[in-house]
């Protein structure tokens, strides 16, 4: 399919800190997917016959399709109830000893059938959709037993046949230990490393491999194993890595080649030089930050200094993050987090795109990227951290295809 886009004001994320620029009306033009040619109205000097469609956008603005690289999109079951307890005065202990906290979800989702977890799924990814999302990372890791581990993957790949959206899967059976293993970490480790991470990677059910590196869940030593086996068998990696405490889990993962550490909150000036040195994405999760009532706040002044490129992702999950709404998590980094509207479009955008290790393919207007846009009814790209509620998604293109929200 050959799609023009006539009369458009494209966004452009310059270098630095030169921030973005809105270009005069302009020309796109996109042929199998990919932007072939952008240029100004004026300039434009194609035969119409070689398009299947245009598009006059009317002077609205384009950015990239937006991209969501961190989500627990998949699972079963709410706990919507823990939150009013919490809210009364529960502790998160008494909770997980009265049979609640991800044990609870891990539960629900082992249920599920994955027809199920399609349809639970399905509202979530269409509130991502609304806000301008044509990638959203998926994450195992509510399974964490071989059947219901793969079944996630499977249902998070699935969601591809039921919307234009691009999905990448991660797994992340390192998300907590099981209560079959629970006096048994280290065999639950062997288990992840020797039998589902070379499963995973064979039948490609996943693109990248993540730990919750924490007191909480798994020590440097077993996080490292963790690394080592996504590595053999050509797998990505990720980590959920200083969220709680600083245990040093970013700057292991970085000596790995993550592409990115997540959360991040308790990172170190070594943590921050390691991801420099690296180049690993530190994506910025204020969705749990702003749900849990944290205060201590990602060392953001650190990451500017030196460069470490920063994402923002929504995190959506049951326990600590029921946001779906990429734009949401905009607003919230600047307003919680002091980044610029700027920063926070390019964290969902570019930056995002290196944490899925796609910078070269999506997450620019540029040509010979894949075609993966937003049209936007604004005039401003500051306004999309600006304003949250109003619909002012006009339409996406995904892979080439237009799709009106």
């Amino acid at each position: 399919m050959n799609l023009l886009l006539t009369n458009v004001h494209y966004t452009s994320l310059l270098a630095g800190d030169e921030g973005y620029a809105v270009s005069a009306p302009s020309t796109i033009s996109i042929r199998d997917g990919v932007i072939d040619r952008i240029c100004h109205q004026s300039e434009f000097n194609m035969s119409l016959e070689d398009f299947d469609t245009i598009l006059d956008c009317q002077g609205k603005l384009i950015t990239p399709g937006f991209i969501d690289s961190h989500t627990h999109l998949i699972f079963a079951g709410s706990r919507s109830q823990e939150f009013e307890q919490r809210l009364l005065g529960a502790s998160y202990q008494s909770i997980i000893l009265n049979g609640g906290g991800i044990h609870s979800t891990v539960q629900a989702t082992r249920l599920a059938s994955e027809e199920h977890l399609i349809e639970l799924a399905l509202p979530r990814l269409d509130s991502l959709i609304r806000s301008g999302c044509t990638t959203v990372e998926i994450k195992s890791g509510y399974g964490l037993s071989f059947e219901h581990e793969i079944k996630m993957l499977r249902a998070a790949k699935a969601l591809e046949s039921h919307r234009k959206i691009n999905v990448h899967t991660t797994l992340l059976a390192a998300h907590t230990v099981p209560k079959e293993y629970q006096q048994r970490p280290d065999d639950y480790v062997d288990w992840i490393c020797q039998d589902m991470i070379p499963y995973c990677a064979e039948h490609q059910l996943a693109d990248s491999v993540d730990v919750f590196c924490e007191s909480i869940g798994f020590n440097l030593k077993q996080s490292e194993r963790v690394f080592q086996s996504a590595v053999k068998h050509g797998l990505s990696i990720k980590g959920h890595t200083e969220q709680l405490s600083n245990m040093g889990g970013s700057a292991l993962a970085a000596r790995y080649g993550a592409l990115s550490v997540d959360h991040i909150e308790y990172l170190d000036l070594p943590g921050v030089e390691a991801l420099s040195k690296a180049n690993t994405v530190a994506t910025l999760l204020p969705g749990a930050f702003y749900f849990l009532k944290e205060t201590r706040k990602p060392p953001i002044e650190l990451l500017r200094r030196h460069n470490v490129p920063m994402a923002i992702a929504t995190d959506v999950n049951p326990g600590t993050s029921p946001f779906a709404d990429l734009r949401l998590m905009m607003n919230m980094a600047c307003t919680l987090f002091g980044l610029s509207p700027q920063e926070a479009l390019r964290g969902v955008t570019n930056h995002a795109a290196q944490a899925l290790g796609k910078q070269n393919v999506i997450g620019q207007v540029k040509e010979g990227n894949c075609a993966d846009l937003a049209v936007w009814d604004m005039s401003h790209p500051s306004e999309l951290s600006y304003q949250i509620g109003l619909n002012s998604l006009y339409c996406r293109v995904v892979n080439g295809r237009l799709d009106y929200v």
